[in-house]
């Protein structure tokens, strides 16, 4: 290479802008730079966007929890420049998984947004189900499946079908789920088996 190309490709190089990790990003949030909590945002906004998704269906529901998540995590930035003990991206999704079981449980001491009963389709669709097995591809199946799961949740305590999506949803360990609760792990693993026995209580009631 002569030195001209090289020249060349040194100048391209530089002229990339550097990648700043979510660590320093927080710092200079917490030192006051609103464009890096932006960029922050921008980058962790999808990941708690999913999470909301997991609890709730209204659009605007999953704003409000987003919006919530955010302004509880830019309030906390210092604890967590302080402490560092995990990356951002897990910093967020707890302060999101926390933010979802709060209004779990807001919701749940308001009768008149819970959601439906299981039509007679939907119980007709568990009982011709409940014996075959296999894969279901079917588009109207999946969505009639997608609805009854959400109405069998809703059944549940916000504390059981937190445990039960974090579980068997986003596949998380019990000592994720421990870091995230701020449980125990023996805790963890009591109550997702209190949890999965009222699901199969609640599955009976329609069999």
């Amino acid at each position: 290479m002569d030195e001209a190309n090289e020249t060349k490709t040194v100048d391209a190089s530089a002229a990339q802008p550097a990648v700043c990790s979510d660590a320093t990003l927080a710092a200079r949030a917490c030192a006051g730079d609103e464009a890096a909590f932006e960029e922050l945002f921008s980058r962790h906004r999808r990941r708690v966007a999913l999470i909301a998704g997991r609890f709730f269906r209204r659009r605007e529901q999953i704003e409000e929890i987003i919006q919530e998540s955010f302004t509880k995590a830019y309030f906390a930035l210092k604890d967590f420049v302080n402490a560092q003990e995990q990356s951002f991206a897990a910093w967020i999704a707890r302060i999101a998984f926390n933010t979802c079981y709060d209004e779990l449980r807001r919701a749940a001491r308001r009768p008149e947004n819970a959601l439906s009963e299981p039509s007679d389709e939907e119980a007709d669709w568990l009982r011709e189900r409940a014996f075959v097995a296999g894969p279901e591809h079917d588009v109207e199946a999946n969505a009639i499946a997608r609805d009854l799961a959400e109405k069998l949740l809703s059944r549940l305590s916000p504390e059981d079908r937190l445990l039960l999506v974090m579980l068997e949803v986003e596949g998380m360990s019990v000592a994720e789920i421990a870091a995230i609760t701020r449980w125990s792990p023996s805790k963890v693993k009591v109550r997702a088996h209190r949890a999965r026995l009222a699901l199969r209580r609640a599955l009976k009631r329609l069999l």
